[in-house]
């Protein structure tokens, strides 16, 4: 089955998409890919309905906005892929998170409506894949571990597979170990907070460190890490889940007061990110009573090549990128919510309660079939 995966994150910095043959659960075949970011007003109308008190119209306005979006970014990728769209069976789309509290009660809102998709595409698309998971007890995510164990799982060596996206997340999978035995959870900022402050800086001139080139210049203030790392939310027991409600503007604004210049708060959000990397594996190594020898990294913060050197300073792991494993780390959620779209139209379970808490595995997600008539 020819499967569209399109992925937008808590960072805010567009649309990705990936259309990949899938096989099976762990057989599959990147066909195209392609990304952007959000039109200019469109990301602005985003940030100022995330995490806070809005009215309701606006964020109605956006549902539908977004779907005309995603629908138009996937036409764009079989275009310029010369890929004829009608061999797209199905289209698996995560929406944007305009809100999510993982505390109890847990609840969770993406937007991006799926009947825009069906009917501009001409494809069935599965959509909301977080709501099943929380009715089941669990938080909702991270929802990519399923595709972690099923690429990265090894028999003799123990890996971590992080995704460096606005938010970072783990699975630690002990060596031998099969979807029971790995743990999953949300580790903290990973490019969130770097996004932010360079587009403060420059006045959204920039909207990223590109290669870490910013905080390279900068020096790390390690009493101010140290501080931030003193969060109850690093030393909490998983499952749990973290994203702009904690790490947004007012977050932000906190580290500005600082006075610190622009190049050391960077480079202090940078190796905050690699520590909270660093605390989290330790957990999870303890919890699991686990060693593990790989860290696999894959998201944009995968392009920072001074969190990359800082990731492998601070978790003392050999560190690794999806690319050795086949997959564009930019588009490895892409390729996930393709593979649990496809899990989902074929009645299989998506999550995996060692990550969400749930109490038993689920099918993810709703399904809007496009019109045939």
């Amino acid at each position: 089955m020819r499967v569209a995966g399109v992925m937008s994150g808590t960072s805010l910095d567009g649309v990705d998409v990936a259309i990949v043959d899938i096989a099976g659960s762990s057989k599959f075949r990147t066909v195209a890919t392609d990304g952007g970011p959000y039109p200019k007003a469109v990301r602005e109308a985003l940030l100022g309905v995330s995490n806070r008190v809005t009215h309701v119209a606006e964020v109605s306005r956006l549902n539908f906005q977004l779907g005309e979006i995603y629908a138009d970014r996937v036409l764009r990728c079989c275009r310029k892929a010369g890929v004829d769209p009608a061999t797209v069976q199905l289209i698996g789309c995560h929406g944007q998170t305009i809100y999510h509290e993982g505390a109890k009660p847990v609840n969770t809102l993406q937007i991006g409506e799926a009947a825009v998709i069906a009917e501009r595409t001409g494809i069935d698309v599965v959509s909301n894949f977080r709501e099943r998971d929380i009715a089941a007890g669990g938080l909702g995510a991270p929802l990519v571990p399923l595709f972690d164990v099923l690429l990265f799982g090894h028999a003799r060596i123990g890996r971590v597979a992080l995704n460096l996206g606005g938010i970072g997340n783990i699975t630690a999978i002990p060596a031998g170990a099969d979807v029971d035995g790995v743990l999953a959870f949300d580790t903290g900022p990973a490019n969130m907070v770097i996004d932010q402050l360079v587009a403060r800086f420059t006045g959204g001139r920039q909207s990223f460190d590109r290669d870490g080139a910013i905080g390279r210049k900068g020096r790390v203030a390690e009493d101010l890490v140290a501080k931030l790392m003193r969060d109850p939310y690093f030393r909490k027991a998983p499952p749990k889940t973290a994203g702009r409600e904690q790490y947004g503007t007012e977050f932000v604004d906190r580290m500005v007061a600082t006075g610190l210049c622009m190049e050391d708060l960077i480079a202090t959000a940078t190796a905050f990110t690699a520590q909270s990397v660093a605390a989290a594996i330790a957990l999870a190594g303890k919890r699991l009573h686990a060693s593990f020898e790989e860290l696999i990294v894959g998201g944009g913060g995968a392009k920072n090549a001074l969190l990359m050197e800082m990731l492998a300073q601070r978790t003392k792991l050999r560190v690794r990128t999806t690319e050795d494993f086949g997959i564009d780390s930019g588009f490895k959620e892409a390729i996930a919510f393709a593979l649990l779209a496809w899990r989902t139209v074929r009645g299989k379970p998506g999550n995996v309660p060692g990550a969400t808490g749930a109490r038993h595995p689920v099918v993810l997600g709703k399904l809007t079939r496009a019109a045939r008539f």
